[in-house]
């Protein structure tokens, strides 16, 4: 059980059909936000990125028109006849200076002319615009990379050279003298710009999404409080015992949430009207009842008389000093024995109505275990050929009740055990207690009871089949007395039967009952004076 806790909850959060109704709402509403930020975030990026690029391309195509066209007949990068500066002697050979170039031009951009002899000059110019400075030429690989990368067309591509150097907007531009150049201008700037861009946005959307789920939950919190009001209206309404008695369906759904223009308050109005179709049932199922009551209690008063007076005529008739046929005894007798049963019957029927009614019952100090004693020695003089056993406390466990009430439940289970049980069977009565409650065990070791009649065991009439045969004429009555008595006491009588094994647990409180107030205080705790 404590492992599979656990699980059934996390099933239930991957699963967005078990999440409460206020958090799929704020789940969907930040969902719905979150794309739409990604949205206009995303939208505002890809424009920012056009329009950066735009940018740099106009400074691309600014650098391809002014580039050889100053001191053409010097080269761009050096004097005639010299060889190429990157082949010329130097401190650092990666470095050679830029003598002939254009001013105007931006820190880092890339120049690469193509020699008649099919090698490159130039690289990238480090230097401040229109103040002469030196150029980084460009290793092997960042130079085939820049030849490979950037179209022979003339279009515009992004190139990234590599020797620790930005992405490049490069453009291969071709004078007409003939001369061939690779023109870059740094995308640094640009793609820092979308970078901080990008994390301001997110960390906005960010925040946003946390405002607008706190704000939401709130709101949502409120805006289904009604709901919250029909629903504990209707637990309220669960937790009655709605199965016997006479039940008061008092409980009703507000008026301020049974507006029929929300949907809300039409949940509302259906259930107050659902309630009100229940109550009048109730009130006709429990009038229904009393009237069955009523009737069982009267009838069963009136057949005490005449049972009493047949068993009175049949005693008379076999104590007659004239002789009596023995057909006619035998038939006086038996009809004696059926008064008794039919006596027995009556008085049974006559104690379930009047427990049914409520009929209030002695509050009694009830020694359980002298109670046991007295049962078991009765039910061992009506059945000598069981094995009765006693396991009782070595202290007297004590309850308040009603004593005669309670040596009828163990009685009842007792003679429940000598007449479902074949003769040489034992049966234990054990006494006990529990923080609370005191115990009473009725055990035996006979046939068991079916299990399909183990949940209605205590059912009125409810009898078993010939595994627990009914030869001493039960009535079917007895446990349902038992549990009749034993909920009166505030108690719970319970079974558990197997072949060779049957027990039946009496629990019944060891606290006081509670104090029921007479018709004379009930006014005066309903009206205080003041």
């Amino acid at each position: 059980m404590s492992s599979a806790a656990p699980a059934a909850r996390r099933t239930r959060w991957i699963d967005p059909a078990g999440w409460p109704l206020r958090t799929r709402i704020v789940t969907t509403m930040i969902a719905l936000l979150a794309v739409l930020g990604l949205v206009v975030g995303g939208t505002a990026e890809l424009y920012l990125y056009n329009s950066l690029h735009k940018q740099v391309d106009t400074e691309v195509d600014d650098l391809s028109r002014r580039i050889g066209f100053k001191d053409l007949d010097k080269g761009a990068f050096g004097d005639p006849g010299k060889k190429p500066l990157g082949q010329q002697p130097d401190n650092d050979p990666s470095t050679k200076q830029a003598n002939n170039l254009p001013g105007g031009i931006p820190r880092d951009a890339i120049v690469l002319q193509k020699l008649t002899d099919g090698t490159f000059d130039g690289g990238v110019l480090k230097f401040q615009p229109t103040v002469p400075d030196e150029v980084q030429t460009l290793s092997a690989t960042a130079l085939a990379t820049v030849i490979e990368d950037v179209p022979a067309d003339g279009s515009k591509a992004d190139v990234s050279v590599g020797d620790g150097l930005p992405q490049y907007r490069m453009k291969k531009v071709t004078k007409d003298t003939g001369d061939v150049y690779y023109i870059g201008i740094s995308l640094k700037e640009s793609n820092s710009t979308l970078l901080q861009v990008a994390l301001f946005t997110g960390c906005v959307i960010l925040g946003s999404l946390i405002i607008a789920g706190w704000g939401g939950a709130l709101i949502v919190r409120r805006t289904l409080m009604p709901l919250d009001r029909v629903a504990a209206t209707a637990t309220r309404v669960s937790e009655l015992r709605l199965d016997r008695g006479e039940v008061q369906l008092a409980q009703r759904v507000p008026e301020q949430d049974t507006d029929p223009r929300t949907e809300v308050g039409q949940v509302g109005a259906a259930l107050n009207r659902m309630l009100d179709h229940v109550g009048n049932a109730l009130e006709a199922r429990h009038a229904s009842e009393m009237q069955v009551r009523q009737f069982v209690a009267d009838a069963s008063h009136e057949l005490r008389t005449p049972l009493a007076a047949i068993r009175g005529y049949a005693e008379l008739s076999r104590r007659s000093r004239k002789p009596i046929p023995d057909e006619i005894a035998h038939v006086l007798t038996r009809v004696e024995s059926e008064a008794k049963r039919m006596t027995a019957l009556v008085e049974d029927l006559l104690l379930l109505a009047r427990l049914d009614a409520g009929r209030p019952l002695a509050q009694d100090p009830v020694d359980l275990t002298m109670l046991a004693v007295d049962a078991t020695s009765d039910a061992h003089a009506a059945g000598p050929r069981h094995y009765w056993q006693l396991d009782l406390p070595e202290e007297p466990v004590t309850v308040i009740g009603d004593g005669a009430r309670l040596h009828q439940v163990v009685a009842n289970l007792l003679a429940n055990a000598r007449t479902h049980t074949p003769e040489g069977s034992t049966v234990t009565v054990k006494v006990g207690s529990v923080p609370n409650a005191a115990v009473v065990q009725v055990i035996d070791n006979g046939p068991g009871i079916q299990q399909d009649l183990v949940p209605r065991i205590f059912e009125r009439f409810a009898r078993g089949d010939s595994s627990r045969s009914r030869a001493a004429g039960s009535t079917g009555l007895g446990l349902s007395i038992v549990h009749a008595v034993v909920t009166s006491h505030r108690g719970k009588v319970g079974v558990q039967s197997r072949p060779g094994q049957t027990i039946f647990t009496v629990m019944l409180p060891l606290g006081p009952p509670p104090v029921v107030p007479t018709a004379e205080q009930r006014p005066q705790m309903l009206h205080p004076v003041r």
